[in-house]
């Protein structure tokens, strides 16, 4: 099994390799990087790309591990109880799988999607140490022990909220996914947007990189909304020229699609003001 780049998405060399070493190694690989870069849609890619079924499990901040594992539903069997089901003398009946055990009970190998995180309590990535480690885990109620029939590819992402516990850390494989340079920007973008007009791409980059360079953004815009951006261009039928932007102005048109909050906007404001004044 070996990852590479897709028909539609474009893996940098050093990506390739981190997928590839921690499927060699069987550990988890840990993908932190700038939100919009592409994290998540890695873990959908390489299950395409190898030929796998996905599991996603999306963390938010009320999550707790043992939801991954199971969730013994007690109130249901008490319900059932009080009415005489027939069912309630099987307590199989009221436990629900969760995400880690559909992927160890999975038919063939999957590839198991962890998603942020560095969202849910601190403790929640230690409380999965032994789990991910040794591929099993008890279930108290029934007693029984779910084993993996399958190890699978375990991605996990996180947005750098918090820092993650080192006992954690020591039995993931890292990588960091880096902001593309250019080159690689216009190979992503040739995959979303083949026809693209050279021109038009070369003036939206230098835009958008310009922007990117800006100190003091709040949020830098990310490859996810570059891709945006260029999609509502195409949409408006811009050419390079109606992007060009007036003297004195430092706003992009549409810049909606890039800067998500009214600080950026207003610093671009400011600066444009101040250039405006000096000459």
């Amino acid at each position: 099994m070996r990852f590479s780049s897709t028909e539609s998405y474009v893996a940098a060399p050093d990506l390739a390799v981190a997928v590839n070493a921690a499927i060699t190694l069987e550990r988890p690989l840990l993908v932190k990087g700038e939100p919009g870069t592409g994290k998540t849609e890695l873990a959908r890619q390489v299950a395409q790309s190898l030929g796998m079924s996905m599991i996603e499990w999306n963390v938010k901040s009320t999550t707790r591990a043992q939801q991954g594992l199971y969730e013994y539903d007690a109130v249901s069997r008490l319900r059932d109880s009080q009415l005489g089901e027939a069912r309630v003398h099987d307590i199989g009946n009221y436990i629900r799988k969760g995400k880690l055990w559909q992927a160890f009970e999975a038919e063939s190998k999957v590839v198991l999607l962890i998603d942020e995180v560095d969202k849910a309590d601190i403790e929640f990535p230690n409380d999965l140490l032994q789990e991910l480690d040794r591929m099993e885990f008890h279930v108290y109620e029934t007693g029984e022990t779910i084993r993996a029939r399958h190890r699978p590819v375990v991605i996990i992402t996180s947005n750098n909220e918090k820092e993650l516990p080192d006992a954690f850390l020591r039995r993931c494989f890292f990588h960091y996914i880096r902001f593309p340079d250019a080159e690689t920007l216009k190979r992503i973008v040739d995959v979303h947007f083949p026809d693209l007009k050279p021109r038009l791409l070369d003036e939206a980059l230098t835009q958008f990189l310009e922007l990117r360079d800006v100190q003091g953004l709040k949020k830098k815009p990310s490859t996810s909304e570059l891709l945006d951006w260029l999609k509502l261009i195409l949409a408006e039928d811009l050419s390079p020229e109606d992007l060009k932007r007036p003297a004195g102005e430092m706003l992009p048109k549409l810049h909606g699609a890039l800067l998500k909050n009214e600080q950026d906007v207003a610093m671009f404001e400011r600066l444009a003001f101040m250039a405006r004044r000096t000459r």
